[in-house]
């Protein structure tokens, strides 16, 4: 039996304007196993999010082919729930409005989404924020009910495009533990970007390393430390070597 949720085989992309040509990916492979957690990291500017594009189905590659749950199809929107760098909350609807947009969009009747999201508000800890706006949210508080949103419109599949990187560092850590505690909840398969190496170290199952664009895979490496995972197990021998390999790898295409 088939236990890939994702499989992306030979997935190129060239951007043209005019007479210019972007090369940005050049015959990416990655799989996710169901309920598996894998991180992408790579240079700023490789086409990371180009992937997750073409993943969600936002973007058409050049050549090659996306499977979900081993079925390739061409239309791909709501296949995944996909969550950008920013939140992208609407500033005149409450919180438990924001949760269900996904739903609206499906036309999932209102009295049946809004159950739903207060009960996904009320198992994490948010049903208090329910009534509130955005903006008396905190940068974190505002990541945790995009988070959610996400997780509502789909709990198999996410794909989070760095989503905690513009919060502050105590923040981006009660984050990521949350994030892990909504990902065993649900035992969704997660595709994540970071920039942060100590992110796809305490975050992840496998982490690929993406090359400086046109984008190729370096290496494919796994994070070994048990779960549940805790941010002491960052400074662990095993955790140490693996973050010194990584950087060594970007900072090299980093200077390309």
């Amino acid at each position: 039996m088939d236990t890939l949720k994702l499989r992306a085989r030979g997935i190129t992309k060239t951007f043209h304007s005019g007479r210019q040509a972007l090369e940005t990916l050049a015959s990416i492979d990655l799989t996710v196993e169901a309920g598996e957690f894998v991180t992408v990291i790579g240079p700023s500017g490789c086409g990371k999010s180009t992937l997750f594009n073409i993943v969600a189905g936002i973007e058409t590659p050049g050549a090659g082919t996306i499977a979900i749950d081993g079925v390739v199809e061409s239309e791909r929107a709501g296949k995944a729930g996909y969550m950008p760098q920013k939140p992208l909350l609407l500033p005149w609807k409450t919180v438990e409005e924001n949760v269900i947009l996904g739903l609206d969009v499906r036309h999932v009747p209102r009295k049946q989404a809004l159950a739903g999201a207060r009960e996904l508000l009320k198992r994490f800890g948010l049903l208090e924020f329910a009534p509130h706006y955005p903006a008396t949210l905190s940068g974190g508080m505002s990541q945790r009910v995009a988070l959610l949103r996400t997780v509502l419109f789909n709990p198999g599949f996410l794909l989070l495009d760095e989503p905690f990187g513009a919060l502050d560092a105590l923040t981006r850590l009660s984050c990521q533990m949350w994030l892990l505690d909504v990902w065993q909840e649900f035992r969704a398969s997660v595709l994540f970007i970071t920039h942060d190496v100590r992110e796809a170290i305490l975050l992840s199952n496998r982490i690929y390393v993406l090359s400086a664009r046109p984008a190729r895979v370096l290496r494919v490496v796994e994070a070994r430390l048990p779960y549940p995972r805790q941010p002491q197990q960052l400074a662990s021998p095993e955790a140490s070597q693996l973050e010194s390999e990584l950087m060594s790898l970007l900072l090299k295409e980093q200077q390309l």
